[in-house]
């Protein structure tokens, strides 16, 4: 690519920096944009590896995945009394959030990479974007690629128009020292990607590495993600204050659940299969997100582009929404380098491709989470179920 762009990337997560790393390896002058003040964080999330998520890591061998990913090599489905329905050979691997920030920010470098810049003005002329930011002036750019997640400051600058969709039921979460575990529960959790599906909800579990980074078995983190119906309007509202008596909007971290929530979901976790009881009663801090659709019609706009969540927020059972993130990112890649560098020319190019993932990957995700949570029709084992981007089952083809 003889053209060099110069690329303002809004957003510092995960795809953010795997946006700045590859745009930058072809060529572009690459500036990185968070609007948080502190590195990010995100303790206690899992992220299921899918190739396609690591594949700028595994190119430039800056991470050896053996050493910072667990696995499991089935799937396991309990019945209410802990006993197993089904099991499958089917492989996954999985790691935390904060290692692969931390790689990718490694790799990126922070001179270019500038926290405390909160986006409150996007604005295009003269063949260039300019972003205004709240406290910290201006920048330009010849491309705008916008990154900047579920609440997307570009997308709600760009599509107006285009709203949020409540599935109807939230996620909980939470993780446990495996050391805090009986045997019993660790026995039942072994070497599995877990599932407790009985109609109108789900839960899995399935091990992490530990803050630490430790990924040997009976070091790690088990990972619990439980699925539950809550009722649009007063009951999604008070759910969702924390205890400061602040309302939030699509998610509770760590230690903002009110205790009367933490009571009650502890009470009810009493009803699941013991492995997943004890998991919940002994998980130190449950948070939770709420399960939401945007669906957008246009992801690229002059010399701006909505990547990841920005464009399209999917729901998290194909356990693909990374990695649709950056396969966005390496389609524009792409798409630059063909067009020489040409910013417009690239961005009509490659829209047409990722509005066609983002919505099979969107449309899958609600009919699994509606299948699951409110028609009751999941079968245990069904290779439909399985994790993956284009196809389930695509995120088993890693290796380490």
């Amino acid at each position: 690519m003889t053209g060099r762009p110069e690329v303002a990337v809004l957003g510092g997560s995960l795809i953010g920096l795997t946006a700045a790393l590859v745009l930058r390896d072809i060529g572009c002058d690459v500036h990185v944009y968070e609007r948080s003040r502190v590195p990010l964080e995100g303790r206690g999330v899992g992220i299921v590896l899918h190739p396609v998520t690591v594949r700028y890591l595994l190119d430039h061998a800056l991470l050896d995945l053996a050493t910072v990913s667990t696995s499991a090599t089935v799937h396991r489905y309990l019945a209410a009394d802990g006993t197993v329905l089904v099991q499958a050979a089917r492989r996954h691997n999985f790691t935390g959030y904060n290692t692969l920030y931390g790689a990718l920010l490694d790799a990126f470098g922070r001179e270019r990479y500038y926290l405390g810049h909160e986006a409150v003005g996007i604005a295009q002329h003269d063949g260039r974007v300019e972003l205004t930011f709240a406290d910290s002036g201006t920048a330009t750019a010849d491309l705008l690629v916008a990154a900047d997640g579920i609440s997307s400051f570009a997308r709600r600058t760009l599509l107006p128009d285009v709203e949020q969709r409540y599935g109807g039921y939230v996620a909980w979460r939470g993780v446990v020292d495996e050391r805090d575990l009986s045997a019993e529960t660790l026995a039942a959790l072994d070497d599995s990607l877990t599932y407790y599906a009985p109609p109108g909800m789900h839960a899995l579990i399935y091990p992490i590495p530990h803050y630490d980074g430790a990924v040997e078995r009976g070091k790690r983190l088990m990972n619990l993600v439980w699925y539950r119906n809550v009722p649009d309007g007063e009951p999604l509202a008070d759910l969702l204050t924390d205890r400061t008596g602040r309302r939030r909007d699509v998610s509770l971290p760590p230690g903002a659940v009110r205790e009367e929530h933490l009571e009650e979901l502890r009470a009810v976790a009493a009803h699941l299969p013991p492995p997943f009881a004890e998991v919940v009663a002994r998980s130190p801090e449950p948070f939770l997100q709420v399960m939401i659709d945007v669906e957008v019609p246009r992801m690229a706009f002059g010399r701006a582009c909505l990547v990841g969540d920005a464009a399209f927020t999917v729901r998290p059972h194909a356990a693909a929404a990374t990695a649709k993130g950056a396969d966005d990112v390496w389609a524009l890649a792409g798409a630059l380098a063909r067009c020489d560098g040409d910013v417009e020319a690239a961005l009509r190019a490659w829209e047409p491709g990722r509005l066609e993932l983002g919505r099979a990957l969107l449309r899958r995700n609600r009919d699994l989470g509606e299948g699951a949570q409110f028609r009751g029709d999941w079968v245990p084992g069904d290779p439909a179920l399985t994790f993956g981007l284009h196809t389930p089952g695509d995120s088993a083809d890693l290796r380490v």
